[in-house]
């Protein structure tokens, strides 16, 4: 063939590749669209119904994924020729496409679409348990969703242990031998600390007391939230039982929290957490839009930017300087003779708790290793599920010394495993870890960082997030991209550092 016809073929695929990339965003755009609709506005009785067609959209781009005319496709711009002229946003979309392609071929369509529908229709059956504090009446769906997770686990295939293979879903390259030492090495010190903070005779007092009218919630994460960056033009506040961010395309990306009059902090820190997720969905590039790149990397790296804004930022004394006195005005009289110092040792008060969303920073990690535990059993077969409430609360004892009183307190307060996602629990303190890596990055951009969240100015700091994160959406895989940005590999130890330096302060130890 000669170089002119090669170049012509060569142009053909990418063209061809991109339509099929498109069509198939627009197939995902839609599914984000039915799940949000599902978890935010559907009615009860429509749900089993929507299930069966979220199935069976959701079959069609599995067939998409894998069909006759990608792997073609592939073939061409996977070569050795195609390699040194496509650009980098295409090669990153092929590189995402591929590993997609390669992953699917090994799961059977029709097992696909068991999986979906039955994850679907999982989910109304945990919201109904958790509701009614029943384990039992989520047990068998649930008995049912590890023996997929299993047999995928195996399709899949792995080298060492059949949880790397769902790890690799969410954390590309993560596996159970990395996560056991970094671990290992961070719960060791995670408790030596609380040990210090327990033993601190200057104790914060919670300076949150009575209830708190949900309206005026509302009102306060509706004035902080475009003060964040979050641009309610491509966005909207949902409530939900579980927050989350959708992402529908770059345009359209939801948030959800929830509302407990006895407890502000949980909507407050929710939202802004969940902006955090939606900031970096709202700064990918426009023009990645329509492609497998228009999203973030990784679960780690997408976790990281939810934990830096809220713990890095809206945990911080700065933040609260800034905004202490606008928040007292939603709720007058709540906070007579409080200061901002005091508020900001009250929000960060290190306690450990049933809840993983409600966790301060410090135990926070704790309530991800037991679910790690636990789902590391639960994969390779040494733990079964009628044993989870009695594993679970062991383990609650044995990492932080409390005992959930009810189920839905405990084993069933997180939506996880009921839509299978095991392998995710691990990215939440993967994003803490790169959070911190992250934020001594910016310290060095930004010497007077403090001062810029105290004048309330952010800006600067979200379009450096922008620059050297957001944009790039998933043009780079996660260990490259965070080498990228702050000169070296993922080192726990800044995690440590941040941990000592800001609990010391607040507990004077």
């Amino acid at each position: 063939m000669s170089a002119i016809r090669s170049t012509e073929a060569l142009e053909t695929a990418v063209r061809q590749f991109k339509e099929l990339d498109e069509t198939m965003s627009h197939y995902s755009s839609m599914l984000s669209l039915a799940s949000w609709d599902q978890q935010t506005k559907a009615p009860h009785k429509g749900k089993v119904y929507f299930a069966k067609a979220r199935g069976t959209l959701s079959t069609e781009l599995f067939r998409l994924a894998t069909s006759d005319r990608m792997g073609a496709l592939l073939d061409v711009l996977t070569g050795a020729e195609a390699g040194a002229q496509l650009d980098e946003p295409t090669r990153a979309a092929v590189r995402e496409r591929k590993r997609e392609f390669d992953q699917k071929k090994k799961i059977p369509e029709s097992l696909h679409k068991e999986f979906t529908i039955h994850t679907a229709n999982a989910r109304t059956v945990w919201e109904e348990a958790r509701r009614q504090n029943d384990f039992a009446k989520f047990r068998p769906t649930l008995e049912r969703t590890v023996e997929y997770v299993r047999q995928y686990a195996e399709l899949y295939g792995y080298e060492k242990h059949p949880y790397d293979a769902h790890l690799d879903q969410y954390e590309p390259g993560l596996t159970v031998q990395q996560l056991d030492r970094i671990f290992g090495t961070l719960r060791e010190q995670t408790v030596r600390l609380l040990d210090r903070i327990r033993g601190s005779s200057d104790q914060p007092r919670d300076v949150f007391e009575g209830d708190f009218d949900i309206a005026q919630q509302e009102k306060f994460n509706l004035y902080l939230l475009p003060r964040l960056g979050y641009d309610l033009d491509a966005g909207r506040l949902d409530v939900t039982a579980h927050p989350f961010a959708c992402t529908i395309n770059v345009g359209d990306v939801r948030i959800t929290t929830r509302y407990f009059a006895n407890d502000p902090r949980s909507s407050l820190f929710a939202t802004i957490h969940e902006t955090g997720h939606a900031i970096y969905e709202q700064g990918i590039n426009p023009e990645f839009e329509g492609s497998v790149i228009s999203g973030g990397v990784s679960l780690g790296i997408h976790e990281s930017q939810s934990r830096f804004l809220e713990n890095m930022v809206g945990r911080s004394l700065p933040f609260w300087e800034r905004y202490f006195d606008d928040y007292k005005r939603y709720f007058p009289g709540k906070f007579d003779g409080v200061s901002a110092r005091d508020f900001y040792r009250s929000v960060n008060i290190v306690k450990p708790s049933y809840i993983r969303v409600e966790a301060d920073e410090v135990t926070y990690n704790l309530h991800v290793m037991i679910r790690y535990e636990i789902e590391k059993g639960l994969v390779e077969g040494t733990v079964e599920v009628k044993d989870l409430p009695a594993i679970w609360n062991a383990k609650m004892r044995e990492y932080l010394g409390v005992e959930p009183p009810t189920d839905t307190e405990g084993v069933l307060q997180d939506v996880h495993w009921s839509y299978g996602a095991f392998g995710y629990f691990p990215t939440y303190s993967l994003g803490n870890l790169y959070s911190a890596q992250i934020r001594r990055t910016i310290l060095k951009q930004f010497p007077d960082f403090e001062d810029i969240v105290r004048r309330g100015e952010f800006a600067p700091i979200r379009e450096w997030l922008r620059e050297n994160i957001h944009r790039h959406g998933s043009v780079y895989m996660p260990a490259e991209l965070i080498e990228r940005v702050t000169g070296e590999p993922l080192n726990p130890e800044y995690l440590v550092r941040y941990f000592e330096e800001k609990y010391s302060d607040i507990y004077g130890i």
